[in-house]
């Protein structure tokens, strides 16, 4: 509908671009800055967990990073003060899906 376009122009939205791009889409919370990020094993209670840490990014970045660990690893995990929790002994997936998602880790 023309009147829309018209519409959204006014108010200032930009205009959809009829040829798709190749960059990925810009991420909530992660500013592009390089992080370190560290990740180790620890036995609690004697079984196992992964400890991500190094995270400067927003609580929304962090949730989005803890559903997609979980989600991935079939694992249960929790944000502890700017931290990543994960059941298991899964050092070596979580560094490869945290490259994978844009991060460096140490």
């Amino acid at each position: 509908m023309p009147g829309l376009q018209d519409l959204g122009s006014l108010l200032g939205m930009p205009e959809k671009s009829e040829k798709p791009t190749n960059e990925p889409p810009k991420r909530v919370g992660h500013d592009g800055q390089v992080l370190r990020l560290r990740v180790r094993i620890e036995k609690r209670r004697g079984k196992p967990i992964t400890i991500a840490w190094g995270f400067s990014s927003h609580p929304k970045e962090l949730e989005r990073l803890l559903t997609l660990l979980k989600k991935s690893l079939g694992a249960g995990g929790q944000i502890v003060d700017q931290t990543i929790e994960m059941q298991g002994d899964h050092q070596q997936r979580v560094k490869d899906l945290l490259i994978k998602e844009g991060y460096r880790v140490g």
